[in-house]
């Protein structure tokens, strides 16, 4: 008969595996959706965060 000896070291380990694979599940499936819903056109279109800022074509040559 084989008994298996797991120490915290291991235990840790196999929770840091778990924890990792949950977590490349959550991120694939994201970034997988999003690509489908982009593919079907069902993704709103986001404004720009810049387009607020104003800045003269003039202001950019002085310096």
């Amino acid at each position: 008969m084989y008994f298996l000896y797991f120490d915290p070291s291991m235990g840790a380990m196999i929770v840091q595996a778990i924890v990792a694979t949950i977590a490349g599940v959550i991120l694939f499936s994201k970034n997988l959706i999003f690509k489908i819903k982009t593919f079907l056109g069902l993704n709103k279109h986001q404004d720009d965060f810049y387009e607020d800022i104003n800045i003269d074509d003039s202001d950019v040559d002085k310096k």
